[in-house]
């Protein structure tokens, strides 16, 4: 009788061993796909000319008149591009809007540019007003986004740039407050 006792016992050991590395094999599969994801998701080396191919370029308001990244220069800029189609996109709006209206006497300009249809964006803004200007970036927009170090082309993404036109902070996804406050102090 104890041989069949002890034979259970082995089976469970040998099992519960099994058990034991399949997990710890789940765990690290886990935290590798984990460790890509985050890699995939922050910002990669930028495009040595995309500073200069932004500050270059002419977009359009949703309403069709220009909006030249030049008359920007100068000046500290928030630039975030959006879709109204994103999820996190919308929920951070409200967060740029107050902060925009905050930063404005403290010299950050917050500019939203739209990858999206101009049909599209006038009626979200109708229903959801910013405090900020927004631009059409569709035509290249996904393609400027890549040259700034946004290589999967996620959205949101939101680079800053400093009084002279250069890149300070970059980040793909929905931002924080606590990204605008620090962010707020490195402009």
């Amino acid at each position: 009788m104890r041989e069949g006792v002890d034979s259970l016992d082995a089976k469970a050991a040998r099992n519960s061993r099994r058990l034991w590395l399949t997990g710890g094999v789940a765990v690290a599969a886990a935290a590798a796909g984990a460790g890509v994801a985050w890699w995939r998701s922050q910002p990669q080396a930028m495009d040595p000319s995309a500073e200069q191919q932004l500050w270059s370029r002419v977009f359009e308001t949703p309403d069709g008149k220009p909006f030249a990244m030049a008359d920007w220069k100068g000046k500290s800029v928030l630039l975030n591009f959006w879709a109204t189609w994103c999820p996190p996109c919308v929920k951070e709006m409200p967060m740029l809007s107050a902060f925009a209206a905050q930063q404005a006497r403290h010299g950050i300009q917050v500019i939203g540019l739209a990858v999206d249809k101009n049909d599209a964006v006038l009626r979200f803004l109708q229903r959801q007003p910013v405090q900020y200007p927004v631009a059409m970036a569709m035509q290249g927009g996904l393609g400027l986004t890549r040259t700034l170090g946004n290589l999967q082309g996620g959205l949101p993404f939101t680079v800053l740039f400093d009084a002279k036109g250069q890149v300070r902070q970059r980040k793909i996804g929905e931002l924080s407050s606590e990204d605008l406050a620090n962010w707020s102090q490195k402009s």
